[in-house]
């Protein structure tokens, strides 16, 4: 990939980004209640503790950053980096709100960090990577930035067919107007969802001790219109193709996406399975 197609790719993703900030702050509460559980596994795989320095990437609104913040304490520190201003500007408030002043949020790209070699105890990302234009850059700067014994803890998804609330919105879109079929080597949510990908690339970086788990678990929603909702206020890649279809054709894609919902009610919620695929790796000594 050549270096202006890949710089177009991630300013079209900061513009993305930004636009959603707002949604995601909307949202911060339902997905915090919801998906807390990967942050906590993240701190985990990270062998996060008191006194260490942290990189967070893709910090977004400010997960895993602030759970790591407070996890490391006032002796240790968290840097958190992500493309979208306008993202960042939320984790601030938060971390305002919640009195850390041991986390700082910046701006910038995971495939040139802007850090000494050495510089963190730990690195931990929360559905990053597999947006990213030049993968094995990013993980060739995170073995670089880590400090030797240092622990890199990911989370990526898993595949569409195990993560329906991802990909129902699509199917209902391909069937109201036509889609290119997508380009497997191309950022999007699934490109990391194959067993061994991003574990190839930290080997290839010299990083040791490697897992990978499939990690399953659920999430849920009041009804399919709050599923709905939160979806186009969040999901920018969905937001970029319904901008693009009528009147007409929008209502039609949310009476399949509400039908098509219907399959996973439990109860009095929608419940969706997830799958997450979880990669940890050590620097050597």
């Amino acid at each position: 990939m050549n270096q202006q197609y890949s710089q177009e790719i991630i300013e079209g993703q900061r513009k993305d980004w930004n636009r959603v900030a707002g949604g995601w702050e909307k949202w911060d509460r339902f997905f915090d209640e919801q998906m807390a559980f990967l942050n906590h596994r993240l701190v985990a795989d990270a062998r996060l503790r008191s006194g260490m320095q942290v990189l967070d990437l893709g910090s977004g609104t400010g997960y895993p950053a602030l759970l790591g913040a407070r996890t490391v304490g006032s002796s240790g520190s968290v840097t958190g980096l992500d493309l979208a201003e306008q993202m960042l500007a939320v984790a601030r408030r938060k971390a305002t709100a919640l009195e850390l002043a041991n986390v700082t949020f910046r701006t910038g790209d995971a495939t040139t960090l802007p850090f000494e070699a050495n510089s963190f105890d730990a690195v931990t990302s929360r559905f990053c990577l597999m947006f990213l234009p030049e993968i094995p850059k990013a993980t060739a700067e995170i073995a670089r930035v880590l400090r030797p014994g240092g622990w890199v803890a990911a989370a990526v998804w898993s595949s569409p067919d195990k993560n329906p609330s991802i990909g129902l919105s699509m199917e209902a879109i391909k069937k109201v107007v036509e889609l290119p079929p997508p380009d497997p080597t191309a950022p999007g949510i699934f490109r990391l969802a194959k067993p061994g990908d991003l574990v190839g690339m930290m080997q290839q970086d010299g990083l040791i001790d490697v897992t990978e788990q499939e990690f399953l678990a659920e999430w849920s929603y009041a009804s399919a219109d709050e599923y709905y909702t939160s979806l186009m206020e969040i999901a920018a890649p969905i937001q970029n193709l319904m901008a693009k279809l009528s009147a007409p054709q929008i209502q039609e894609v949310r009476r399949l996406i509400t039908q098509a919902v219907t399959q996973y009610q439990r109860g009095n919620r929608i419940t969706f399975p997830l799958a997450v695929r979880m990669v940890a790796a050590r620097k050597p000594l």
